[in-house]
């Protein structure tokens, strides 16, 4: 029996003070991972808040549409918040500040990607300040659209009719900077057109105004504009991609309207997290996410937008983002676009 004692007094002694901190570190880690891998097993547990940076329209409908069978796959109610203004910054600002619990998300545009290029200084850091889940959706293209009470049936007329000296031709877009509004500069620039840029707080807002006549024309995606063009309340003149649209066919692209160079994407839908959200929830989200754009209804509904479900991975997201966020400061630098 004392020698036992001994020996167990031995080992005692034995081990390095620097050894029984690392395994105190090790053992909180285990803790840590074990603790996190719970609440992404436990999460949701209440309502998710889907901040949306704009008003109706796309991104609107795809939060929407992908909304509902998160709802149910979860157990748990997807509500949209509309926090519209400054181009998607301003709803932006309040994920970028709220908890990392995954129980706030951004589901915005492409204008994410452009607005570092066209402020000085933004509330947040794109990069530092967000997780980047994935490309929820994207879309080919835009239409160039005008007002069905004028005298325009074509590209062609639309640049004739816009030299005439009592025309003042003005556009509308969802914001400055936004790409409606870099669509718009590079087609007005490649067609030999003059016109006035009116920003506009949202798609449905800008559209509404190319019906109204307070604007002749806007370029805008199939999002923002099918409902529209299918009532006849507005007249699509081309489609700025290589090919025509499936959702309009007969309507003419920007080349084969005598147009080259003016090809423009209509852009993707993203969703972020706010910077420091747990791995685990989201790893749970992008999973959630992926079995959503799956639903055959989800890819129903999307593509009667002119939309494609994408649920591409966080990683290849944030490089998208990233690389995007580059090429559109260059654009916007030698076109010489600035904010307000």
């Amino acid at each position: 029996m004392k020698t036992s004692r001994r020996r167990t007094t031995i080992a005692r002694k034995t081990t390095h003070p620097c050894m029984r901190h690392a395994m105190r570190i090790l053992s909180g880690l285990v803790l840590i991972v074990a603790g996190t891998s719970a609440l992404a097993q436990g999460w949701p547990t209440r309502p998710v808040r889907l901040v949306v940076p704009f008003g109706p329209g796309a991104p609107d409908s795809v939060a929407r549409i992908v909304a509902q069978p998160l709802g149910a796959q979860t157990g748990q109610t997807f509500i949209i918040d509309n926090r519209a203004g400054a181009n998607g910054i301003i709803g932006a600002e309040m994920v970028a500040r709220a908890a990392p619990d995954g129980y706030t998300l951004l589901l915005t545009s492409v204008s994410f990607s452009v607005n570092p290029g066209m402020e000085k200084r933004l509330p947040f850091d794109p990069l530092r300040d967000f997780i980047a889940v994935s490309n929820v959706a994207d879309q080919e293209a835009m239409f160039v659209i005008v007002n069905p009470a004028l005298p325009i049936h074509s590209i062609r007329e639309l640049v004739a009719w816009s030299k005439q000296p009592d025309v003042r031709l003005s556009f509308a877009s969802i914001g400055i900077g936004n790409t409606t509004h870099l669509a718009a500069e590079l087609f007005n620039l490649r067609a030999g057109i003059k016109a006035t840029h009116v920003p506009y707080k949202g798609g449905a807002q800008a559209v509404a105004a190319v019906m109204a006549g307070e604007v002749q024309m806007m370029v805008v995606p199939p999002t923002q504009s099918i409902e529209q063009i299918r009532a006849g309340r507005v007249r699509p003149l081309a489609y700025t991609y290589r090919t025509r649209s499936a959702l309009v066919p007969d309507v003419p692209t920007t080349a084969e309207s005598g147009v080259a160079g003016a090809e423009f994407d209509g852009g993707w839908f993203g969703l972020f997290a706010p910077a420091l959200t747990p791995p685990a929830i989201i790893e749970r989200l992008h999973a959630e996410l992926r079995t959503a754009l799956a639903n055959p209804q989800s890819q129903s509904r999307l593509s009667a937008l002119g939309l494609r479900g994408i649920g591409s991975s966080p990683e290849e997201f944030r490089r998208q983002v990233e690389s995007e966020m580059r090429q559109f400061a260059q654009i916007i630098q030698s076109a010489g676009i600035k904010s307000e």
